[in-house]
C-alpha cells in the first residue's frame, strides 16, 4: 500500500506539469519529488515536536506523577525499548494518549489528565504497552512518512485543479485547433486523478494506520502478558463521548481511539483512523489463555471472519508462547485519589506552591501569592507563603 501510495504520488505530480504546461510531465514529478523531501526532512527532525506542542502537552518528572512513570518504566523494559521515553501530561479531560518520535532513543509518550483519572493501574499499563509498541514497532516514523505522502498528493493535486481551472477555456481551445487529442485525453485523465486523488491517499492511509493499531494492540497484550488490561481500558475510553480539544485529522491518528469522536466508539467505517473499539476488545478477550501473538492473531481470524491474520508470519514463528498472567492487586487507589494525584501533577506543572500544614492538610497555593499570608482553610493556621512551599 506504502509503494502504491508513493507511485500514485509521482503519478500526479506529472499529470499536474502536462496541465501546467503540455510536456512539462516531468519538470511536474520534479516539483512532486522536492516538495515530497522538504515535508519529509521537516516531519522527520521535528514533526514530534510539533506534535506535541500542537497537543499542548507538557513534560513531567518522577515526583509529578509516580504511577505513571513507574508505569511506564515496567513497559520500557517489558518492551526492550533502549531508553525511558520522555513522559507528556496534557491537560483535557477526554481520555486519550498517543506515543511520538522518529526512533526509540528520542520517542515521548503523553496521556491525558481525563486517561489518568479513570484508569487503574492494569488498565493504565495496558494502554501505555500499547503506545509503547508504537515506537518498538517505529510505527511513529512510519505513519508519519505515510502521511507527508497523503499531505503531499492532497496538497498537488489542489494546485493542479487549480491551474486548469484558471485556464481551462483557453488551453482546451488552443488544444482543439491544433488538434491534439492524445494531450486533450491526459488532460481529462489528469483531472479525474487529482480529484480522486485525495480520497485514494485518505484511504491507504486509513488502512496503513487501522493495522497499525491491531498489532499495537497485540504487543500490549504480549508486554504486560494481560489482555484484560488493555480491553477494560478500551472499554472505559469507549464511553466517552468528549473529544480533545488540540486534536485535529492530520493527529488523530496517532492516538490509541479517535479523539474527534462525539459518539460512543463503537462503530466504524472506510473514513475511520481506528479499527472499531467493540472489535478491539472482542479479539483481545478471545486469544484463549494466551498473550502472545500467534494467540492474537487466531483471536483476530476469528472475530473478524478473515483468512488472513494482521501480525506478520515471522513474528509469529519467532514468538514464543506466553500465558496470560492475572496481576496482583498493587493499585489501591479510589477514584478519587487518582482525581487528586493528576490534579496535583497539573499544579506541579503550573508552578503552584505546595504548603503544608501542622494539621495535615496541604495547601496547593497559585505562585502569584509568593509573599503573601494566607489562613488554612481546616485549623485557621496563617502561613506566610514561600518559593519553596516551607511554612516560615
Amino acid at each position: 500500500m506504502v509503494v502504491f501510495m508513493a507511485a500514485f504520488l509521482f503519478v500526479i505530480g506529472y499529470l499536474v506539469g502536462e496541465v501546467a504546461a503540455p510536456g512539462a510531465g516531468l519538470g511536474g514529478l520534479f516539483v512532486a519529488f522536492v516538495v515530497w523531501l522538504v515535508l519529509t526532512l521537516v516531519a522527520y527532525f521535528a514533526g514530534d515536536q510539533i506534535f506535541l506542542a500542537v497537543s499542548g502537552a507538557r513534560r513531567i518528572q518522577h515526583d509529578d506523577h509516580p504511577v505513571l512513570f513507574d508505569v511506564v518504566e515496567e513497559m520500557k523494559i517489558a518492551a526492550a525499548l533502549p531508553k525511558l521515553p520522555d513522559i507528556y501530561i496534557i491537560d483535557d479531560d477526554a481520555p486519550n494518549a498517543f506515543a511520538t518520535g522518529r526512533s526509540p532513543e528520542t520517542a515521548s509518550v503523553a496521556v491525558t489528565a481525563g486517561l489518568l483519572e479513570i484508569l487503574d493501574r492494569d488498565e493504565l499499563q495496558g494502554v501505555i504497552a500499547h503506545e509503547l509498541s508504537h515506537i518498538k514497532n517505529r510505527d511513529i516514523l512510519y505513519m508519519t512518512m505515510v502521511g507527508v505522502m497523503m499531505g503531499t498528493i492532497v496538497l498537488l493535486a489542489d494546485v493542479g485543479l487549480r491551474v486548469f481551472f484558471s485556464g481551462a477555456t483557453r488551453r482546451t481551445s488552443s488544444r482543439s485547433r491544433g488538434g491534439g487529442q492524445a494531450q486533450l485525453v491526459i488532460l481529462l485523465v489528469a483531472i479525474v486523478l487529482m480529484i480522486l486523488a485525495p480520497i485514494i491517499a485518505q484511504l491507504i492511509y486509513l488502512a496503513v494506520s487501522r493495522r497499525r493499531e491491531y498489532l499495537a494492540d497485540a504487543c500490549g497484550a504480549l508486554y504486560t502478558r494481560y489482555p484484560e488490561g488493555l480491553a477494560r481500558a478500551l472499554e472505559k475510553l469507549a464511553r466517552s463521548t468528549q473529544p480533545l480539544r488540540s486534536a485535529t485529522r492530520a493527529t488523530a491518528p496517532l492516538y490509541i481511539v479517535n479523539p474527534l469522536a462525539v459518539t460512543p466508539r463503537g462503530l466504524s467505517d472506510l473514513t475511520s483512523t481506528h479499527p472499531p473499539i467493540s472489535e478491539r476488545i472482542r479479539i483481545l478477550r478471545s486469544m484463549a489463555g494466551g498473550s502472545g501473538f500467534r494467540n492474537y492473531d487466531e483471536a483476530f481470524r476469528k472475530v473478524t471472519g478473515r483468512p488472513v491474520g494482521v501480525i506478520p508470519f515471522s513474528a509469529i514463528n519467532e514468538a514464543p508462547e506466553v500465558a496470560q498472567q492475572v496481576p496482583a492487586k498493587t493499585d489501591t487507589r479510589s477514584q478519587t485519589e487518582r482525581v487528586r494525584q493528576t490534579k496535583d501533577a497539573l499544579w506541579r506543572l503550573g508552578n503552584y506552591i505546595f504548603l503544608p500544614c501542622t494539621c495535615g492538610a496541604t495547601l496547593k497555593v497559585p505562585p502569584a501569592y509568593a509573599g503573601k499570608k494566607i489562613a488554612c482553610p481546616r485549623c485557621g493556621t496563617v502561613h506566610t507563603v514561600t518559593a519553596k512551599g516551607l511554612p516560615v
